[in-house]
């Protein structure tokens, strides 16, 4: 291969003038015509037996060439990008030139990479929101291990209460006529849930498992359905069951189920937990902030196909993770409706920003002239493997070096803009109260609302990436 020159196209496009010698060409020609000649039949000749000139005559003087710069090209742009020093960011622009007594002339244009300035990138300003730990958040949290570890039992030596579950049959009554939807069999009604019409379920308080017996209520002058709004209704219902939820005793025994001597220490270790995750929390919301500025501060014009590469690879991810949940894409498109370019652009915000805070850290990287140490990217590699769950030797299969080096260099650069930052805490927001619901409307006919459709999943941390799979050379066929 022999790059004959460099030329600035349009701007961040680089042009590359290349030549493949003629004899590297020929070799080549000669080995996709060594693989191919035992398919072609030539009058005259045993399959596999023509000779070279003779196939060339019947099917034309190029019939290998195409064949022969398919399996040249991936080296020969390869090389042709290494020798010109250029960043390449988007596959090339192919145009075939001349094929005679020289060789093969091609020319490639890549977009590269572009040279990003900072107008500052030290003393960005950002909140840090502190949220205490109160003993609310402690007895909420431990209210939560409770329910996970209840038990229901079966009630039969008592009448209902309010906190039970009602096993019911019931059919409801305007006058002596049964209304649509008033009817329903061994349906759950959990007692004071305000899952049925205000008062239906207080009348079922103090009935016995087998008790039959009316309830009768009156719609409200509200109600959703017009024909029953204000009237008073009869529903004719049959208890058949009496459940309840059994919660475990918060004592030193629910303590040592979950690992801990007395319930004082699980207390404890629960108000440090929830004390590291608000800290990690506000830390990444400090650094979304820094992000945001540090991206504001950027000077530069980025090729268009280096968003349009980051959508591609963040519907890849998404691709795989549905995949490990044994959904295709596809399938996923054709129930939600959605379609590959909406999903594209609901993506393209995310990609731009992950594109400009990428740009962003490596003028930080570059201005502050990181020297990376062996033991850093060894260190990198071993946190990549831990957190995918594969063997360092792996990592090192799947991920090239300069891409761990390019985030040990980011990682820093994240480092030196939060040590120069202007960082203020502040207490959160107070809650607003939610706002009262009315009661629950006509439950009995249970119908459900479709769920609402979901976009895309989008990437969490910024500068976190998956192990990325060897690519195989990009064959562009010559045009």
């Amino acid at each position: 291969m022999s790059l004959k020159s460099v030329k600035n196209g349009e701007k961040n496009q680089s042009v590359l003038e290349i030549q493949i010698p003629k004899a590297d060409f020929e070799a080549e020609v000669n080995k996709v015509y060594k693989k191919q000649a035992a398919r072609i039949t030539v009058p005259g000749f045993r399959k596999g037996k023509a000779p070279r000139s003779i196939i060339e005559k019947m099917y034309g003087k190029g019939v290998f060439y195409e064949d022969a710069l398919n399996a040249l090209l991936p080296t020969v742009l390869d090389e042709a990008v290494k020798e010109a020093g250029i960043d390449a960011v988007s596959q090339p622009e192919l145009e075939l030139g001349d094929i005679d007594e020289n060789g093969v002339a091609l020319t490639a244009k890549y977009w590269t990479r572009p040279e990003i300035t900072l107008k500052s990138y030290k003393g960005i300003k950002a909140e840090k929101e502190v949220v205490k730990v109160g003993k609310a958040d402690v007895d909420a949290e431990l209210e939560r291990v409770r329910q996970r570890n209840s038990r229901t039992i079966e009630i039969t030596d008592r009448a209902a209460e309010m906190g039970d579950t009602a096993i019911i049959d019931f059919e409801g009554f305007i006058g002596e006529e049964a209304f649509e939807g008033g009817k329903g069999e061994a349906h759950h009604l959990k007692l004071g849930s305000g899952q049925f019409i205000p008062g239906f379920e207080e009348q079922i308080v103090g009935h016995k498992i087998g008790d039959a017996f009316d309830v009768t209520v009156t719609f409200p002058k509200e109600y959703q359905e017009k024909s029953l709004a204000d009237k008073e209704a009869v529903f004719k219902v049959s208890l058949n069951g009496i459940e309840n939820v059994e919660l475990p005793e918060l004592d030193d025994e629910f303590a040592k189920d979950n690992g801990f001597d007395t319930l004082a220490e699980y207390k404890k270790d629960i108000k440090a937990t929830i004390e590291k995750r608000n800290a990690e929390m506000a830390d990444h919301g400090v650094e979304e902030q820094l992000l945001t500025g540090l991206i504001d501060a950027i000077e530069g014009d980025i090729p268009e196909c280096m968003f349009e590469n980051e959508c591609e690879s963040m519907l890849r991810d998404y691709e795989n993770r549905m995949a490990q949940q044994g959904i295709t894409l596809d399938m996923y498109m054709k129930y939600t409706g959605f379609t590959r370019e909406k999903m594209m652009e609901d993506l393209r915000p995310q990609a731009e920003r992950q594109v400009k805070a990428t740009l962003a850290l490596e003028a930080v990287a570059k201005a502050e002239a990181f020297e990376i140490a062996a033991e850093e990217i060894e260190a990198e590699y071993e946190r990549v493997a831990e957190s995918y769950k594969i063997d360092v030797e792996k990592a090192k299969e799947f991920i090239p070096e300069e891409i761990i080096r390019k985030d040990v260099s980011s990682r820093k650069a994240v480092d030196v803009i939060k040590a120069t930052a202007e960082i203020t805490e502040k207490a959160p927001a107070a809650k607003k109260a939610p706002a009262k619901k009315a009661p629950a409307k006509k439950a009995e006919d249970g119908e459900k609302k479709p769920a609402a459709k979901k976009a895309p999943a989008k990437k969490a941390a910024e500068g976190e990436k998956k192990p990325a799979a060897k690519k195989a050379p990009a064959k562009k066929k010559a045009e």
